[in-house]
């Protein structure tokens, strides 16, 4: 395995996004499910020293940088030129979407609207029942049958290469480190800036590992070896996790279980040191607009989906107004501190990463190189009391190889 890959894989840096498998116009590297359940490169052939130097600037798992910054770029947000909250007004869409279907009315609307002619992103397998493939959607049918999270390893970013041999544009949905990736990419090999004109993503805690899966199968009755349909979220806000086997048996589990409980104790490492869970690099990024308790607790109760929809980028805020004039897109818009009362998990994670960072320095682990993402700023807003015990437990986790 040529240097620069190793240094990430070897050194737990890896998200699987799949950028290095469709990085050069020869491609390198193809994504394999490892035994402990996570997607991570094998490598074809050597990488050039001119290859190692893309890679470097390109894979998200050890470099990510804004490069440039206005202001309209936040601390804990970064660049926000719109925030709203909203949901798509095809009742359709709204149920089968993850949190109110902002992103697949975005999608449906660049394709019916003939700004893209295909959209490329994630959907479940047609064949095994915990399969994520990257999926070129064409229709509205064919986004719907992609609507809603899938909580396992995914490597969208594999497929670009498929997509730049097709004719028209087309517009990307992804996790943020899969749409880091693919901006970076796209500044080395300017055709793939021009096939991709619009990225979209949605807010992230972290990938966990096909056992998460397993692990929810088994807390649901089943071997995984029964299952033959599963649904990590949608049809409903927040949506329950449910699984099926082929002789009708089926179990349902609600989200504030099945995320809180079992998926996210199965997170890759790299997750766990991320700067971008809200999709900065994006031009649109969607999430659950949770509503809280008195005490500022998301509520995980059953209801009509919302959205929290950032604009990003001119082309972002641009779409986003464009969706809305055209009817398939209801919103208005929010203050970033109302922002944080929605997801305060994600400005919780984002103060405390710079302490955990020390921690990894401290245990001589290596450290993926952030810049101009504020870092410092948002750890000052944390008491240091909190920072010293993220620095203190990741220290842990690292001298202990977890």
């Amino acid at each position: 395995m040529s240097q620069a890959i190793a240094k990430i894989v070897e050194g737990d840096l890896c998200v699987g996004c799949g950028a290095c498998a469709t990085m050069f116009v020869v491609p390198a590297a193809e994504m394999s499910l490892t035994p402990d359940g996570f997607l991570r490169p094998l490598q074809t052939r050597a990488l050039t020293a001119d290859e190692a130097r893309v890679f470097t600037r390109v894979c998200p798992g050890g470099h990510l940088a804004h490069q440039h910054r206005d202001a309209s770029f936040h601390a804990l947000w970064g660049p926000v030129q719109f925030a709203g909250t909203g949901y798509a007004t095809d009742q359709e869409v709204r149920f089968r979407g993850s949190s109110g279907g902002g992103l697949s009315a975005l999608a449906i609307h660049l394709l019916e609207s003939g700004a893209v002619q295909g959209v490329l992103h994630i959907a479940p397998g047609a064949t095994a029942a915990f399969d994520n493939v990257a999926q070129i959607s064409t229709t509205r049918a064919d986004v719907l049958r992609a609507a809603g999270s899938r909580y396992a390893p995914a490597a969208p970013l594999a497929k670009v290469h498929e997509c730049l041999a097709l004719p028209g544009l087309f517009a990307f949905i992804g996790k943020p480190c899969d749409v880091a990736a693919l901006r970076a990419l796209g500044k080395e090999r300017p055709e793939v800036a021009a096939k991709f004109p619009v990225l979209l993503s949605f807010m992230c805690a972290g990938t966990p590992g096909i056992k998460g899966t397993e692990a929810v199968v088994r807390q649901l009755g089943f071997e995984p070896g029964e299952v033959v349909r599963f649904r990590y979220r949608g049809n409903g806000w927040p949506g329950m996790a449910r699984a099926e086997t082929a002789d009708g048996r089926h179990a349902e589990m609600d989200y504030d279980r099945s995320w809180g409980q079992v998926l996210n104790r199965h997170l890759q490492f790299r997750c766990k040191i991320c700067p971008d869970g809200t999709g900065e690099f994006a031009d649109v990024s969607c999430a659950d607009a949770w509503h809280a308790d008195e005490k500022g607790y998301p509520l995980f109760t059953e209801t009509d989906g919302r959205s929290l929809i950032l604009g990003r980028t001119g082309v972002g805020r641009q779409l986003v107004a464009d969706a809305r004039q055209a009817g398939v897109l209801a919103s208005e818009p929010v203050s970033l501190d109302v922002v944080e009362r929605m997801q305060p998990y994600q400005a919780a994670r984002k103060r405390a990463l710079l302490s955990r960072l020390i921690g990894l320095r401290l245990a001589f682990r290596s450290v993926p190189a952030f810049r101009n993402f504020d870092l410092w700023k948002v750890a000052r807003t944390m008491p240091f009391k909190t920072q010293l015990r993220n620095a203190v437990g990741m220290w842990l986790r690292a001298v202990g190889g977890k």
